[in-house]
């Protein structure tokens, strides 16, 4: 199957107190027990010279990597788009903790 017949995935999650938000073409329950395998990254091909500074961090971090595996309770959505939109890292508000928090944190 070409690349253009596979769905398009948009995934957004929790990582390190940001947002992420990627879209890739492998999306599947990973082997590995709560987490979900993404690979195949789709990322923008800016014909502009203005670029998006999240967008460039984004792709740098996940340049090297073929698959990662994200923990099921940190993703927030996933949808299967027609368009590629831009992919993008955004800074949490200070009102979204992420789940499961610690139940017993030791006062020190």
């Amino acid at each position: 199957m070409s690349a253009k017949n596979k769905p398009l995935f948009k995934i957004q999650f929790i990582s390190n107190g940001e947002r992420y938000e990627l879209y890739v073409r492998d999306l599947s329950q990973a082997s590995l027990f709560g987490f979900i395998e993404i690979g195949d990254f789709v990322w923008d091909t800016h014909t502009s010279l203005v670029l998006d500074p999240s967008h460039e961090k984004l792709k740098d971090e996940f340049a090297n990597v073929t698959r990662t595996y994200i923990p099921m309770h940190n993703v927030l959505r996933i949808d299967e788009v027609e368009k590629q939109g831009t992919a993008k890292i955004s800074v949490l508000s200070d009102k979204v903790t992420a789940f499961p928090t610690p139940i017993y944190t030791p006062k020190g």
